[in-house]
């Protein structure tokens, strides 16, 4: 009977990196780009776009187009070897700026431009003097001043230190 030569904590990453991927289609990425982040946020040491492609099963073409993608959120970053011509990826290991890396680009990428859409409804219709042209009008205001609040909230999270935000957070859920 062949020994299985992988370790508990290669089989715990392995199983990491599939549930990463998993929750990645919920936060607006597809599976393989979270799968890869997964794999770089846990390597012990860069890896370059062979070891990925080998290790997820994926082609060239998906590993790069991920892979830049990556490197476009700001979540990994090239690493070059001194001697090497090939690039080495390795993700960003401090889970809380990943986090307000998430948040920022997530902000940038999709609530900016939801909030100018809410701007730009309640603008065009702020002379509705009733009826189901003025309600609209005041939902657009409502959602506006909503996603308003909920942006100056995430900025001033984000601004803080690691620790603060989790006292901030305590106090406000205690």
């Amino acid at each position: 009977m062949p020994e299985d030569t992988t370790s508990t904590w290669e089989n715990a990453r392995e199983d990491f990196v599939a549930q990463w991927g998993a929750l990645g289609s919920h936060w607006g990425i597809n599976r393989t780009m979270a799968q890869i982040h997964a794999l770089l946020m846990t390597a012990p040491e860069p890896m370059y776009t062979d070891e990925i492609m080998e290790k997820l099963t994926i082609s060239r073409g998906n590993a790069n187009t991920n892979l830049r993608e990556l490197v476009g959120w700001g979540l990994i970053q090239i690493v070059h070897r001194k001697g090497e011509r090939r690039e080495y990826f390795q993700a960003e290991k401090d889970v809380w700026k990943m986090v307000v890396t998430i948040a920022r680009e997530r902000k940038r990428r999709e609530i900016v431009p939801a909030l100018e859409v809410l701007k730009s409804c309640a603008e065009r219709t702020k002379e509705e003097s009733g009826g189901p042209g003025r309600e609209f009008h005041q939902q657009m205001k409502e959602l506006q001043e909503f996603v308003e609040f909920g942006i100056k909230v995430a900025d001033t999270v984000v601004s803080m230190k690691h620790a603060s935000a989790l006292q901030w957070a305590m106090k406000l859920l205690g």
